[in-house]
């Protein structure tokens, strides 16, 4: 056996990539099944790289016990490490053959070949193979895999296409090369939810999604997302599915949402399971996205893949970027729009600038886990949607077929998708590849000037400073813009403006009158616009901007700015403001989700890194205050529109999780928060009894817990489904961030102890934790027994799964934006972490990150 203490973190570098020294014809894998004792027996076919240096032979192997190693027949014994083995090899080709041993109930990680339930199943991105059996564990190696199960366990799948079976073996042959990384395996006690799919070409595809007994109910939604995430990828990419089966597996115990393993995506158990009864709309449109996601990794993962780590996003910004298009094509493309720049604002704004700050493409790592990030992946999608913008549709569409047809097979670079848009495009992307390199949010400031009819804006661009990158040079940002005449006409439509300079000016002419600016429509770029305005212009751009993004962000504004003033001057709500908001509630020809986002003000979060950017020190407890409020005034005041509302976002028909059922139960359930501040949750508790759906069900018994009424119906949800673990997850986490914050930690500590908590699980993990640590005014309680309590938990944890814990670990991220006494009570939590013994890896990482 190998040490199996914790090694020292190695930082790796960009900059240093090597190809491996040997290229894999093929392997060979048989499993030999048992918890305790898994036997991995491997044979691969190696030849030598001529394309690469000179090396040595060396295999990536964790928490393995060797048995045996032969080289073309013949027992050697290698070199053996913590990280890996290093072995003397022939010249020419060869045949490697190993034999070890691997515990996988053992294996609370859930990385590599692990038991969810009884069941065995994998997760092996991006560096969980080397668990499973010694191999070259990086991207760049591709090769065919051959694969045996044997075992009493009824369903036995892996990649590719089925093979020979029997009572107990089950052999799957992958004709697609590919990296480690998308290895899979699952066997265990399932029931499959069938269905079938003709591809354009009248290829007969088989379609399963694999769930444990009693789960069968909830497998229709995600396979009709499948069918249309198909579909959808066949008209619009010209993407054909390759082999002829489709495997879902649905488990419990997973870290991460989904994995696009070739021919067999695992997924979370949430991420995939779906009925009205359990599900909310919010559930149903996930699951959508997430099929879609891994579906079209197939592609944009698969087929192509990524040479080395550092182009990680050269697969997850690409295929973000594709799902974002199929859900607005599927939903409403305003409201999705808005809810993905919602999202960019709260997780990667913040980690953009602060210490965790890192390039869309890093330059170093020192755990791959840490780079799983909303930079790579929501940032990375947002630099394809500016590169799609800049080059238009048409040659959109032309650039990705070159890059499908150049790079089918390849293990792909950022540099090569850029080249792929320069050949077809013809344009110099030289300037535009900062926005892989460089860190940081740009800032836009804008100026104007209007004289005879002539209209000038200037714009400046500045990225601040962040950690480990100063003085950086001027990225190429998309500005698109419209102009409105003073009665509220378009003068001028959207116009895409290229900012490519530190400060650069654009003149209008032939207007009539001086315009109000309509900038960054649609958010066009993922840049922080400065620019100095009065209530009246956001009022009306509120009224009259035709740009859906812009007429929502006039009003978060001013709701911004109505906070403001409340939290630093005392004063009380802006009824000009509401008076606005108020006509756009009632225009009934907008969508019912684009109002409930209307009536959605700025989150907590969000008003303390707005009062950070203006050099005020944020008091959770004062902006929790502030927003209550104004929501008991905005009650207060539409005491009489409320009715009104509630009876236009009532819906008779049977359900469905669609855009329009979900865009008026979404506005549904913000009318019944204000309608409770004014009830005490009579409403409330009517819709919760005569709830026949979990989103009217959830949001009912939220309002209750939060009217302080919420007792009785907590209970009885538990008692209704107490057998169901992910409705209980949701039991977990609402009545946390339900609470009053000062209630909080008291009740998140409460039910960490409760019998249906464990840690193991990461879903009811997060439920609970996460809950805590994402609602604002407790997680910052005075008192530091927010820090704490997490804290605790994320020493407990980190021992049985590193990379939840390194990724949980980001809730502390801000700790600096705050007064000195919480970032005093943070810093000792942090540095309590940081001195656990046999700290793992990737805890280790973030936290020093985090410190700074």
């Amino acid at each position: 056996m190998k040490d199996q203490a914790p090694t020292a973190p190695e930082t790796v570098f960009l900059k240093d990539y090597t190809p491996f020294g040997w290229i894999v014809e093929a392997v060979h894998l048989t499993f030999r099944l048992s918890p305790d004792a898994t036997r991995v027996l491997a044979s691969i076919h190696f030849a030598p790289n001529p394309d690469a240096p000179a090396q040595d032979f060396f295999l990536h192997g964790e928490d393995l016990k060797l048995i045996e190693a032969r080289i073309d027949g013949v027992a050697i014994t290698p070199e053996v490490t913590a990280r890996g083995l290093t072995a003397q090899v022939p010249a020419g080709r060869f045949l490697w053959e190993s034999e070890v041993e691997i515990a996988p109930a053992q294996n609370t990680a859930l990385e590599g070949l692990y038991m969810s339930g009884g069941m065995y199943c994998t997760q092996c991105e991006a560096e969980g193979f080397r668990k499973i059996t010694y191999y070259p564990d990086r991207p760049d190696v591709m090769a065919t895999f051959t694969v045996r199960i044997e075992g009493k366990e009824p369903v036995k799948l892996s990649n590719g296409n089925p093979g020979d079976t029997g009572d107990a073996f089950a052999e799957w042959h992958d004709p697609w090369p590919k990296p480690a990384y998308l290895f899979a395996l699952v066997a265990g006690d399932l029931v499959n939810h069938p269905d079938r799919f003709t591809t354009v070409s009248g290829k007969d595809v088989e379609l399963n999604i694999w769930v444990r007994p009693g789960d069968e109910d909830k497998c229709a939604f995600g396979m009709d997302a499948l069918k249309k995430s198909m579909k959808w990828d066949e008209d619009v990419y010209g993407r054909e599915y390759d082999l002829d089966i489709f495997n879902i597996v649905a488990v419990d115990d997973f870290n991460m949402g989904a994995m696009e393993n070739k021919g067999l995506n695992i997924f979370n158990s949430s991420c995939v399971l779906a009925s009205p009864e359990t599900s909310t709309d919010a559930n149903f449109e996930r699951i959508e996205a997430i099929i879609a996601h891994e579906y079209f990794h197939n592609w944009t993962g698969n087929r192509i893949t990524c040479r080395d780590w550092f182009q990680l996003c050269l697969k997850e910004g690409l295929t973000v970027y594709r799902d974002s298009q199929f859900t607005s094509d599927m939903r409403s493309a305003p409201v999705k729009r808005i809810e993905d720049v919602m999202v960019l604002r709260a997780r990667q704004f913040p980690e953009d600038q602060g210490p965790l700050s890192h390039p869309v493409r890093p330059e170093s790592f020192q755990e791959i886990n840490n780079f799983y990030t909303a930079t790579v992946y929501e940032k990375g999608a947002e630099v394809i949607g500016m590169l799609k913008l800049l080059v238009g549709d048409e040659a959109y569409g032309k650039a990705l077929d070159l890059y499908f047809e150049r790079h089918d097979g390849d293990a792909a670079t950022i540099d090569d998708w850029l080249r792929v848009f320069e050949d077809a495009t013809g344009r110099d992307l030289a300037q535009f590849k900062l926005w892989y390199s460089q860190s940081g949010t740009p800032r836009v400031s804008v100026t104007e000037d209007y004289a005879e009819g002539s209209y000038t804006l200037t714009f400046k661009q500045h990225s601040p400073d962040t950690p480990n990158q100063t003085d950086k040079r001027p990225q190429v940002i998309p500005m698109a813009v419209g102009l409105l005449n003073p009665n509220g006409d378009e003068v001028v439509p959207t116009t895409v403006l290229e900012l490519t300079e530190t400060t650069q000016s654009f003149t209008f002419d032939g207007l009539s009158a001086k315009p109000v600016p309509s900038l960054l429509r649609g958010f066009s770029a993922p840049v922080v616009l400065e620019r100095t305005t009065t209530a009246q212009e956001k009022a009306f751009l509120l009224a009259h901007d035709t740009d859906s993004f812009n007429r929502w962000e006039a009003n978060r504004d001013l709701a911004r700015e109505c906070l403001l003033a409340m939290i630093l001057d005392g004063a009380g709500p802006d009824t000009a403001w509401l008076d606005g908001l108020e006509n756009v509630l009632r225009d009934e020809s907008l969508d019912p989700a684009y109002r409930a986002l209307m009536l959605a003000g700025p989150t907590n979060s969000e008003m303390a890194q707005v009062l950070h950017e203006r050099g005020h020190t944020p008091d959770p407890d004062a902006i929790y205050n502030a927003g209550e409020t104004l929501s008991q005034f905005r009650a207060e005041r539409w005491v009489d529109l409320l009715p009104r509302f509630a009876e236009e976002a009532r819906v008779t028909a049977p359900y469905a999780p669609d855009a329009e059922q979900s865009g008026k139960r979404s506005l549904g359930s913000a009318v019944l928060s204000l309608q409770t501040r004014l009830d005490g949750g009579k409403a409330a508790q009517a819709q919760y009894e005569s709830a026949d759906n979990m989103t009217h069900q959830l949001s009912a018994l939220a309002q209750l817990v939060r009217a302080g009424k919420g007792d009785t119906a907590l209970a009885a949800f538990y008692d209704q489904w107490q057998n169901d673990r992910l409705v209980i997850d949701k039991w977990f986490g609402l009545q946390i961030a339900a609470l009053p914050p000062e209630q909080a930690v008291a009740r998140t500590a409460a039910l960490t102890n409760h019998k249906d908590f464990t840690i193991k699980n990461p879903n009811r993990f997060r439920a609970t934790l996460g809950a805590l640590s994402g609602y604002h005014a407790a997680f910052h309680q005075k008192d530091g027994a927010g820090y704490a309590l997490v804290a605790d938990k994320l020493i407990a944890l980190d021992d049985l799964n590193p990379q939840t814990t390194a990724r949980m670990c980001s809730v502390f991220q801000t700790w600096t934006r705050y007064d000195a006494d919480r970032q005093a009570l943070i810093r000792t939590q942090l540095e309590r972490i940081k001195s656990k013994p046999n700290l793992s890896r990737d805890t280790d990482e973030m936290v020093s990150r985090i410190l700074g």
